[in-house]
């Protein structure tokens, strides 16, 4: 009953308004303003500071500056394996497993389609029957989005959608929740073949960046939009920053079949780090260079 009326009041809220509320609000240069935002944030959320490059809070020109700081280069430790694929956030597991019949498992009695979560039906075959892990981000994790393998980009694709809570109780009761809220698709080749790493918008949600476009969302355009990068340059390394979530939200990361074998280990409600182990290639696919391309 509780899950329901919290998802009645999701509907009822005017989602993208208060979301541009936020976005405003977290942007405020006014010392007064954004010292006491961020402090009464570490407060409330028990933030470790001591993990930052820059713990003093006031240091911080407005609160999103804060919300999206660097860590600590010593913070995060990779997977000492070279080929090993790593946790691209800090989070918790919402969910992992094959992709059956193009369908990924979002909670109890609940799919939703690979190829409405990608908007991009070329890209869905390609991750047909492969895997996948859904990292939920909370207030209080760090909010840069890391590269779980060395790869190349082959395109982006922003999709438009709702605003929901991607919190525990709005993915158990919203159906297809990932594919009905706005979202940032980037689609690499990599060294274990190709990967979709997407970035699920959600309530109060500022802003999804990439460190190659800047600010992707929020923005005027209301339809799919795509931009290829085949042939581009732009390769980023393991453990390399890729984005940003100006708020929390949700990272859903895809593999082909036959190319990954997540870490058997993984279940809902684990807490991740990036860095960590989050799965090893069944075989190794070499990133053509630019030239080849």
């Amino acid at each position: 009953m509780k899950d329901c009326l919290f998802v009645w009041l999701q509907y009822a809220l005017p989602q993208r308004s208060l979301s541009r509320l936020i976005h405003r609000l977290t942007r405020i240069r006014t010392p007064w303003f954004k010292n006491a935002f961020i402090r009464i944030f570490i407060r409330l959320f028990r933030v470790d500071m001591s993990e930052a490059q820059e713990r003093d809070p006031d240091t911080f020109a407005s609160f999103n500056e804060f919300f999206t700081r660097p860590l600590r280069a010593d913070a995060r430790p990779r997977s000492e394996a070279r080929d090993a694929i790593i946790c691209p956030v800090d989070g918790m597991v919402s969910q992992t497993g094959n992709i059956h019949n193009g369908l990924l498992f979002q909670a109890k009695d609940r799919d939703y389609e690979l190829g409405d979560l990608l908007g991009d039906p070329d890209w869905a075959r390609q991750l047909a029957g492969g895997s996948f892990a859904t990292l939920y981000l909370a207030p209080y994790n760090y909010h840069r989005i890391h590269m779980p393998a060395r790869g190349r980009l082959h395109r982006m694709i922003y999709l438009p959608g709702r605003l929901f809570s991607v919190n525990a109780a709005t993915v158990r009761s919203v159906p297809r929740l990932f594919v009905r809220n706005e979202r940032v698709v980037c689609l690499f080749d990599t060294d274990a073949g190709p990967m979709a790493q997407v970035l699920i918008g959600a309530l109060n949600v500022g802003s999804i960046e990439t460190v190659w476009a800047g600010e992707v969302a929020p923005g005027r355009r209301r339809s799919r939009t795509c931009w290829d990068y085949e042939g581009s340059a732009i390769t980023l390394d393991r453990g390399a920053e890729m984005g940003r979530f100006n708020m929390g939200s949700t990272v859903i990361v895809a593999f082909a079949a036959d190319r990954v074998a997540l870490t058997g280990g993984l279940r809902p409600g684990q807490t991740v780090r990036v860095g960590q182990l989050l799965g090893s290639p069944v075989s190794s696919v070499p990133v053509p260079d630019s030239d080849s391309a």
